[in-house]
This record gives C-alpha cells, structure tokens and sequence, in this order.
C-alpha cells in the first residue's frame, strides 16, 4: 500500500515521503479500514507518540495521522460491532501506524458508523477536533444552558466545533482569536469576539467556563476570569494558572463511539458545520501538510480519489 512515513523528529513534515509500506493485518479486536480521506493535526509532529512506543522505544519509520474515514474490508478475530463493507470513521491509536496510509489496522471500538449522506472527508474532519470539543465541555467542563463560555482559539478546528457545541447547549459563548478570524469566529456562532493581541481580556469580565486552547499567558490571564465553581479546561497539558475558586483540568482526547455519534447526528441534521479549510489529494498531501504555512481550518487528505 500506500503510505506517507516520517523518520527523523527534527525534520517534521519536511521529512515526509510517500512510499510503499506492506498492509496491516487484523490482530484480535481489530478491523482494517480502506482509507478514503484522513484528516491531520501539525502538532502530530512534536507528539512522542509519533516517534516512540509506550516503553519509549523507536518506531520509526511510523504512519502519522489519526483521524479517517474509510470503509472496513476486514475483521480480526473477536471484532464485533461492526461489518465488512460498513463506512466508518473515527480515531486511531496514539501509539499505531496512522492514517496517512491506504489501508488501517485500527481497534474496532475506536470508530463509529459513517452514514451515507456524510462525505468522507467531512467524516475525517470531526475525530479529534469534535471529540475534543464534545468531551471538553460537557464530560470535563460540565456545561449547562445559561452559562458563559470564553472560547480561545474560536476560528480554528477545534475552536469553531466548541462555539457550536456550547450555543446549541444554551451558553453565551465569548470567542477569541487573532483579529484576522473575528468574522469567522462570529459566523460560526460566538456572540462576542475579543482579539487577543490588541482587546483587553480582563474587560471580559467573569466566565464560567474557559475552553483553552493556547496556554502561556493567555491562560494565565483566563484562569482569574473563571467564577467561583467554575471550571478552566485546557488541551494544551497540565495548566499552568489555577482559577481562585475554580477547577483546573487538562485531558487529552479519547475516541468514544458514542460521542462520535452524536457528533455526526448533529452534521446531518444540519445543528454542525465542519471548518475544512483543505482538502488535497494523497499525491499532493506532503505539500499540504506543510505547517508554515498558515491556514484556516481542517486539512483534509483524499486518500482514494
């Protein structure tokens, strides 16, 4: 098969080759996956997992990539829940051979059904960046209608996904960004808008939910907005400031068939749009992933035409 591999961690996406790997077998729970479209994170890059396995060990040359949709064409032993021939789409394993590949050997519980009416590269899009919105604010942040939102980053993947997902839960959600994504920010929902580089953000007064995106002094300054009960919630590792009277937590993101879901539901009812900004075929996927150069929303690789 096909196949995009990375070997040397200084390089980063410059030291990506398309090559020829041999397809993956099926081990117990597992299904294989044809890769229709793959989507893609930069920071994959910096992540150990990419370079290591869990004991800290090399694996490289490894597959990155992590979030598919695709098509099951075969079980491994033990597999249930799902059947050949089913569209799927979801989150592979940290630790695996990715997705920026023909074919996937991916456990059969970290991916869900891809209705028919939703494309594959839309069904690419929603893994990390709705998984990460979803579980963010109402598994770790706990949000209920009436409350408000401060949404760092609210013009990108994952930020346009929370915006959505915590108005359609009856919050006043507050965006932030470079100035450059206010308008998107706004399209996408928010109901207010501050620029980080040049709005105060002390003038947003108290929140009770920061959705952190950013870290450093962003969050730091977020931290002392959150109100007495309230909760800072962070991707980007251990919190560095601490609401007075709040909760701090950071986590990273788990697939849940679930929770995908009712992502996906949501896509097809029309109550979530997907903030693709590229969408490149596998030949010309190397240049597309290209970090320095800076883009507005989900890259998406067509892995089959």
């Amino acid at each position: 098969m096909k196949a995009i591999v990375v070997t040397d961690q200084a390089a980063g996406t410059a030291g990506m080759t398309l090559t020829e790997r041999p397809e993956p077998p099926a081990a117990i729970n597992d299904v294989i996956v044809q890769i229709h479209a793959s989507g893609f994170v930069p920071t994959e890059m910096e992540w150990p997992s990419t370079w290591t396995d869990r004991a800290g060990r090399d694996r490289t040359p490894s597959i990155p990539g992590h979030e598919l949709a695709g098509v099951v064409t075969a079980l491994g032993y033990g597999t249930t829940g799902l059947s050949l021939g089913q569209r799927v789409f979801g989150l592979a394993d940290w630790y695996r051979d990715g997705t920026l590949a023909e074919y996937v050997a991916i456990e059969a519980r970290n991916l869900a059904p891809l209705p028919g009416d939703v494309d594959f590269a839309v069904g690419a899009s929603l893994p990390i960046s709705g998984l990460t919105a979803w579980q963010g604010l109402f598994r770790h942040g706990r949000l209920q209608a009436g409350r408000t939102v401060l949404a760092h980053g609210a013009a990108g993947a994952v930020g346009t996904m929370v915006t959505q997902l915590a108005r359609e839960a009856g919050a006043h959600v507050i965006g932030t960004g470079r100035a450059a994504g206010r308008e998107k920010a706004l399209d996408f929902g928010a109901h207010e808008f501050v620029d980080l580089e040049n709005d105060a953000l002390k003038d947003v007064g108290s929140v009770d939910l920061v959705f952190d995106v950013i870290g450093g002094d962003v969050q730091k300054r977020s931290a002392a907005l959150v109100k007495a009960g309230g909760t800072l919630v962070s991707v980007v590792g251990p919190a560095e400031a601490r609401p007075t009277d709040g909760l701090a937590v950071d986590f990273v993101v788990e697939a849940d068939r679930v929770d995908l879901g009712e992502i996906v539901q949501r896509v097809r009812d029309g109550r979530l749009r997907t903030n693709i900004g590229d969408v490149a075929s596998f030949d010309d996927a190397i240049g597309a992933l290209d970090p320095t150069t800076r883009r507005s929303g989900k890259t998406v690789i067509r892995v089959r035409p």
